[in-house]
């Protein structure tokens, strides 16, 4: 059983100015990420712009960060697909690399039935049962929703070791939490319900604000353990106006113009993500000062 923590990041992904991956960025952000409150780090999900990069650029990822972060901080691969046979391949490619586990998305586009979902996991699982297994839900952008039920059975597969719950639904989450075991780790796939999530069960949360906020957010989810409601509720609503200023439209085109900001030479997004535009970029400067995060010399 591998414990991935409490804050895990889910990693952008940095380009150079002619669209190329920027592998030192990517190495240097890693290990600043280490360094700042991040226990795990995600790398080529959602974030880090998986749809728009080739499987090559993927697997070259998970091995700069697996390098950069040696004993600083756990690595999960996203090796998701809505094909189960390109998923495998992915995935098995990724356990030869040295990453401690897999995020694993619910296929987007062809909307299985739930017996598919659990067939797709269970076969993924199956075939690389040395490399722990972690459940993305997001019906938003995948068209259909893994639900609790699924989730359940899947959890009595060895390597299935949590689910990264992103249906903004708190019904979802604590029907999540009364079905699985107690030791089956939910993380919140969105800042701004963390703390909501954590007060029906969750463990943490995998998250994008951590690219600039992770030790609060480490003190936040460790305050709230040890009984100090106040004290995490205090930080939640500090830190909320980033939360909501890092979706203001579609991620991760915020948290890069944030990083930007911030003096990370992260580059934009590729097509047909697009830059952020004026209305965003002054809403997150704003935010930025007001949380008086500083400049990075990167």
């Amino acid at each position: 059983m591998v414990d991935f923590g409490r804050v895990l990041t889910a990693m952008i992904t940095p380009f150079r100015e002619d669209g190329s991956v920027n592998y030192d960025v990517a190495a240097e952000l890693a290990v600043h990420l280490a360094s700042n409150g991040t226990d795990t780090i995600v790398v080529c999900g959602t974030t880090g712009e998986s749809p728009s990069l080739t499987w090559d650029e993927e697997y070259q990822l998970f091995s700069v960060v697996v390098q950069a972060v040696q004993g600083k901080a756990l690595v999960i691969a996203g090796c998701g697909s809505n094909s189960t046979k390109e998923a495998i391949a992915a995935t098995q490619k990724a356990a030869t690399i040295g990453v401690h586990g897999t995020l694993q998305v619910v296929p987007y586009y062809n909307k299985p039935p739930q017996a598919g979902l659990y067939q797709h996991f269970q076969a993924i699982a199956q075939a690389t049962p040395e490399l722990p297994i972690l459940l993305y839900n997001v019906p938003g952008r995948t068209g259909q929703n893994l639900l609790p039920q699924t989730v359940a059975r899947l959890a009595e597969i060895d390597n299935i070791v949590g689910i990264k719950e992103s249906s903004g639904n708190l019904d979802q989450a604590s029907e999540l939490r009364r079905l699985t075991p107690a030791d089956f780790p939910i993380y919140s796939g969105d800042d701004y319900l963390t703390l909501p999530l954590l007060a029906v069960g969750a463990k943490g949360v995998v998250s994008v604000a951590s690219h600039v906020v992770g030790n609060q957010l480490q003190q936040m989810v460790r305050a709230f353990e040890s009984g100090q409601i106040q004290s995490a509720r205090e930080i939640h609503l500090q830190l909320f106006p980033l939360f909501k200023a890092l979706f203001a439209t579609t991620n991760p085109i915020p948290i890069k113009k944030a990083l930007n900001l911030l003096g990370w030479k992260v580059g934009s997004t590729r097509l047909p993500l697009t830059e952020a535009d004026p209305e965003v970029s002054q809403k997150l400067e704003r935010v930025l000062q007001e949380l008086n995060l500083q400049k990075s010399n990167n």
